[in-house]
């Protein structure tokens, strides 16, 4: 589809009121519009969406759109029907619907109706949505997220790997993939997973000219992030890696006036959405979480992003510390790091790696623990306690974990952490019978009715319900409404599947039994390196302290040629120096290449840079001197 410049810019200011695009919005929708892959790396809050949203409304067909994060995606439909007026033009496909609401969604996209589907890559793969999908005209598929189909990045997704497949299936057409961070080895394995027909990165710097990175070395970390709260100010973000932890930092802050709460996936999701909506609307001023918060999350105005404990990836470093300053205003990424830091972590990643033999026990004991057959099981879901589970197999908690995150990798199962199964009902008996019921037990008439009234297809199939909803209608308590539906349940008058907040484990395969089941001895091997090299990253960019921050950072991500920030801790320290970027580059540069395989005293060494004046050459070698690139002995100065 060839569309002009002019009527491109026309199309913004109708459907978005934009008067003009940002950054590369308007090469990456011309390429996509012309039939082209393409790949986009573009941080957080730089306009991702609308590189496939504005190309969506204005083709024909329906884009799918392939997204992990459901409160994103409904996010972004709940806008785009709000300012079209209409319910039709954005859907979500995912578990979540009914069969009425899924048959309601197909509906609207063969009739034309609706120009973008966000949809799970789980949901995407059942066959009965593929098979339809494969009738449908597909105007391209876009795939946020993307870095989750590579297995050298730092969220891989086993669903993600199925993605080339499906979309085989049901037809080619042109693939936007959109991330936020990526290596360049990253990027090149996703074009080659998505089979692009020609390779094509667009990528927007990672550079963030507001945003200040600051590595404190501190024995009371505590205290330190006292001071940083109180003298940054604003709204902000403390992570943590463990939950116990995000309560107890939370308590401190409290105690010390400061405003804060805590969030992490264990919680059940109705308390997620009212600590993020309070942080949101300014009514907290600290949340302190694991790296479960913050996904989808939108808030401009955070001025700080502390860390207490170092992350396993500089992918993630970047995108959590990326979440302060998005208005474009002066905000800090502050890691604070204490001597024993770096061997937790290395500590940790090895944990994350159990023994072979550990991860096949743990599968076994999962089909014992479900009662499932050899050869059986394939898309059986089940409810997962995972501490009944230990406790029955005398299994580490830890460990086992890890095992079934090396299995979900594996392909074997897929377990969702944050799983939440609202309450269900269908009513058992037939309209008739139902009457009859009402006629002699008047208890219970306004309840049903107004049941009948608030849900429809009660009759046909289980349907979710909002107890709360309910209650609110009937001028009750949720408790009471729990109690009815449950004696109705007895007076076998309906089905009531009460709300759950375990963890759903579903097995993608078959049972395997011992000999079978197979764990490629070379793929745990590269796995483990893998992490262990982006672990040195981090130990990398957390201890070196004579390059800038953002130059350590950008350069992980490929930008080579970037310039200091002037405003990290490295560089403001390098600032009082009263030395220019250049002046103090050269003569290191100098310094590096005279001392490359001798030792010189003071004196020799100063006398044989050339172009500078004595005392900034001292200045700089006092520098390196305290940031160990220089070592003195016996008054002879060498690098190692």
């Amino acid at each position: 589809m060839n569309i002009s410049t002019e009527t491109l810019h026309k199309k913004l200011k109708e459907i978005f009121g934009y008067n003009s695009f940002r950054g590369k919005q308007e090469k990456i929708i011309q390429h996509l519009l012309s039939g082209n892959d393409s790949m986009i790396i573009m941080p957080t809050g730089g306009g991702k969406s609308m590189c496939y949203q504005l190309p969506a409304l204005i083709s024909n067909g329906c884009a799918i759109v392939v997204s992990p994060l459901i409160a994103l995606m409904k996010n972004q439909v709940d806008i785009l029907r709000t300012y079209y007026k209409n319910e039709s033009i954005a859907h979500v496909l995912n578990s979540s619907l009914s069969k009425t609401q899924t048959k309601q969604v197909k509906d609207d996209i063969t009739n034309g109706k609706t120009k973008l589907l966000y949809v799970a890559p789980e949901s995407l793969v059942k066959k009965e949505n593929t098979d339809f999908f494969s009738s449908t005209n597909i105007s391209f598929y876009a795939i946020d997220e993307a870095h989750c189909i590579s297995e050298w990045g730092h969220d891989f997704r086993p669903e993600y790997r199925k993605l080339r497949d499906i979309i085989e299936s049901i037809g080619k057409a042109p693939i936007i993939a959109l991330t936020a961070t990526a290596t360049p080895k990253v990027v090149e394995d996703i074009q080659e997973k998505l089979l692009f027909k020609q390779k094509h990165c667009i990528q927007k710097s990672f550079k963030r000219d507001n945003l200040a990175y600051v590595v404190l070395q501190e024995e009371s970390q505590f205290q330190r992030m006292l001071r940083v709260i109180r003298g940054v100010g604003g709204s902000g973000i403390v992570y943590v890696n463990r939950r116990k932890k995000t309560k107890e930092v939370a308590k401190f802050l409290l105690e010390n006036n400061i405003s804060a709460d805590y969030y992490h996936a264990g919680l059940d999701h109705i308390d997620r959405r009212q600590k993020q909506d309070r942080w949101i609307q300014n009514k907290c001023q600290v949340v302190v979480a694991t790296n479960a918060f913050g996904m989808g999350i939108d808030k401009p105005n955070v001025r700080f992003v502390i860390h207490l404990d170092l992350p396993q990836s500089l992918e993630a470093y970047f995108q959590e510390a990326g979440r302060g300053g998005r208005d474009g205003k002066k905000a800090f990424a502050v890691l604070l790091m204490t001597p024993s830091m770096d061997i937790d972590l290395k500590k940790q990643i090895e944990q994350s790696f159990p023994e072979i033999a550990t991860i096949k026990k743990v599968y076994l004991s999962l089909g014992n623990f479900f009662q499932i057959p050899i050869g059986s099981g394939e898309n059986q879901s089940f409810e997962f306690d995972i501490a009944a589970f230990c406790n029955r197999y005398d299994l580490n908690v830890y460990e086992a974990y890890h095992c079934l995150h090396f299995l979900e990798k594996e392909g074997y199962i897929a377990l969702s952490e944050n799983f939440a199964s609202p309450p269900r009902i269908h009513i058992a008996v037939k309209k008739e019978d139902l009457y009859k019921f009402q006629v002699s037990h008047k208890k219970y008439d306004f309840f049903i009715k107004t049941l009948l009234r608030t849900y429809g297809g009660l009759f046909e199939e289980f349907v979710k319900i909002n107890e709360q909803q309910l209650a609110d209608h009937l001028k009750v308590k949720r408790s009471v409404v729990v109690e009815t539906l449950n004696r109705l349940e007895k007076l076998e008058i309906l089905h009531y599947e009460a709300q759950s907040y375990l963890p759903k484990l579903t097995y993608t395969k078959a049972r395997f039994d011992q000999v079978a089941l197979r764990i490629s001895k070379e793929v745990y091997h590269e796995r483990k390196k893998t992490a262990f090299e982006k672990m040195e990253a981090v130990l990398h960019y957390s201890t070196t302290n004579h390059r800038c921050r953002s130059q350590l950072l950008l350069e992980y991500f490929g930008e080579k040629d970037s310039h200091r920030c002037g405003i990290c801790d490295v560089c403001l320290e390098r600032n009082k120096l009263e030395l220019s970027e250049l002046e103090f580059d050269e003569i290191e540069n100098q310094l590096q290449e005279i001392l490359k395989d001798k030792s010189l005293s003071l004196q020799e060494l100063v006398y044989q840079v050339k172009g500078y004046r004595e005392d900034k050459i001292i200045k700089v070698i006092d520098f390196l001197l305290e940031h160990n690139k220089l070592f003195e002995k016996d008054n002879q100065y060498f690098t190692k």
